[in-house]
């Protein structure tokens, strides 16, 4: 993202830092003088850092209705906010005249306005007092008037710092929620690590490979990610080695699951997808169709692979079958990564890095990769896994440690007599009833209407299960924590529920980090707590989803 920026000098001596005052000065001070509706306003250099051109923006759920969205400059996250909104003008695009002053009073915040006239000069005499004006914006606001400057007879002096206590109060007051909030998250985690520990099942990550269905253990997924714009080729490969791509800076290799389970070939789509795979310190990109789902399977429906299928050909990474729906029809086949890792072609795949690595780097030891030793290991530490989805045109992550299973929206939600107002309806689970909740109502966003795209995401709060329909699941990331930085706080739903943002600049991303723990209240989870222990209130059957 590109603006033209105006960076402002620092103020002349004597000049206040927050606002301009009414009392008599020997300095000069200077003035930005900007244009908002039919008025004209000026506003004390100090705190103004830059100005510059309306950037493209992420929206951000639950903040303020004068809360355009967040934007990335130069590697930070700024707030934009329209200034004809807080003073209740009529709305009106942005054009090229249009821009925005980033301000700092504690925390940097972009103000859009019509325009920018001028930097000015003013002499202490040019300053009066607002009593007794009439116009249509809240004279609170305002610290005084410039007469006769910039070519205009009057211009009213904005005092910020007032402003956002006026109109954006909860952006200075949430800190003690912040540190409230990630307490309160820890509990939660500790809770349902010891959930999860009694829960004899298995959690895989399925897709598509030629229309049959295929799953991975999630553990040893280390992310999911699009097929890159450019693959470099390795010379004197098979055919299933597709080549080697730049992943965060280390090479990653790629491999073709249908070649490697001798399926035939088929171009990649904007379907097909990366499962980045792991043993050890040793990673492999599997290029498969598509990726389906998280599930969570109970081990009673999973069954070892048939011995006479798995002694020889393209079966013997299949060690497990699992049988999933009421009747059983659905068969998941699971690869065993161990096994995987033993093939020809994956060795020849880490070969390949070896021999490219090699090439760069004279003193480079190929055994050392061969054997497990990375690196670039050590790094891992330093970076988080989030599932990502999106809403409308946003995106949004959550701890992939914090999702249970992320399953299809069926045909029909089954709407339960005198269930909150809140929850979307219910579905049937593996036998257990599962509320849904449409994260987009709750996030005050447009509805739409139900889609195979959608997926249900499926957390567990206070020991309930509770699934939020999403507009669609990316990919699993590994996000550097050096990108992760605290969300603007701009509102006390949304700081609360979105407190981190991860901020991607070479890939031009903003993703909005929410915390699990608050996606629904606490009262709210007790309404739904009873719901799910009286399945006895659904009116029909609903199919296994």
């Amino acid at each position: 993202m590109t603006n033209d920026t105006v960076t402002t000098s620092p103020p002349a001596v004597g000049s206040d830092a927050q606002s301009p005052t009414l009392d008599t000065e020997s300095a000069v001070r200077q003035f930005v003088i900007f244009v908002c509706g039919s008025e004209v306003f000026g506003v004390d250099m100090a705190p103004v850092q830059e100005i510059i051109r309306v950037p493209d923006v992420v929206r951000v759920p639950l903040g303020p209705g004068s809360l355009l969205g967040l934007a990335n400059l130069r590697g930070k996250v700024l707030p934009i906010i329209s200034l004809r909104d807080l003073f209740g003008f009529d709305e009106r695009d942005n054009d090229d005249a249009s821009r925005a002053l980033v301000i700092d009073l504690g925390q940097p915040l972009g103000f859009v306005v019509d325009r920018v006239s001028s930097v000015v000069a003013v002499e202490p005499e040019q300053i009066e007092d607002v009593t007794g004006l009439s116009t249509t914006v809240n004279t609170e606001m305002l610290s005084g008037l410039l007469k006769n400057v910039g070519g205009f007879e009057m211009v009213m002096v904005m005092d910020f710092k007032r402003l956002i206590g006026l109109e954006l109060t909860e952006i200075d007051q949430l800190e003690a929620a912040a540190v409230a909030n990630a307490t309160s998250l820890g509990e939660d985690g500790a809770a349902r690590e010891e959930t999860d520990a009694t829960q004899d099942e298995l959690q895989l990550v399925s897709f598509q490979v030629a229309e049959q269905e295929y799953a991975i253990p999630i553990e040893h997924t280390q992310e999911i990610v699009q097929l890159p714009e450019h693959i470099v080729k390795v010379p004197r490969t098979e055919s299933h080695v597709l080549g080697l791509m730049n992943l965060r800076n280390r090479l990653l290799p790629l491999v073709s699951l249908r070649c490697l389970l001798e399926l035939p070939v088929r171009n990649a789509d904007e379907h097909s997808r990366i499962v980045v795979v792991r043993l050890g310190n040793v990673t492999v990109g599997l290029v498969m169709d598509s990726v389906n789902e998280v599930l969570r399977v109970p081990t009673s429906v999973v069954e070892p692979m048939p011995a006479l299928l798995a002694v020889s050909g393209n079966l013997q990474e299949i060690t497990e079958i699992c049988r999933l729906g009421e009747d059983g029809r659905r068969l998941v086949s699971i690869i065993s990564i161990r096994n995987l890792f033993r093939h020809s072609a994956i060795q020849e795949a880490l070969d390949s890095v070896s021999m490219m690595q090699a090439s760069d780097d004279p003193t480079h030891d190929p055994s050392a990769d061969l054997t497990g030793r990375n690196e670039k290991a050590g790094q891992r530490d330093d970076e988080e896994q989030v599932v990502v989805f999106r809403l409308d045109k946003e995106e949004f992550g959550v701890p992939i440690a914090s999702v249970q299973e992320i399953v299809r929206v069926p045909d029909e939600l089954t709407h339960v007599p005198k269930a909150p107002a809140f929850v979307e309806g219910v579905i049937n689970l593996r036998g257990s009833v599962l509320p849904v909740i449409d994260q987009r109502r709750r996030l005050g966003l447009p509805a739409v209407e139900h889609n195979d795209r959608q997926r249900i995401m499926v957390f567990l709060l206070d020991g309930v299960r509770i699934g939020f329909i999403v507009d669609l699941v990316t990919e699993v990331l590994k996000i550097p924590q050096a990108a992760i930085e605290p969300a603007p706080h701009l509102s006390a739903e949304q700081a609360m529920l979105i407190n981190r943002v991860a901020n991607m600049q070479q890939q031009q991303r903003l993703i909005q980090l929410l915390d699990p723990t608050h996606l629904i209240a606490h009262e709210q989870r007790r309404e739904l707590a009873g719901l799910t222990t009286h399945p006895e209130q659904l009116e029909v059957a609903v199919t296994e989803a």
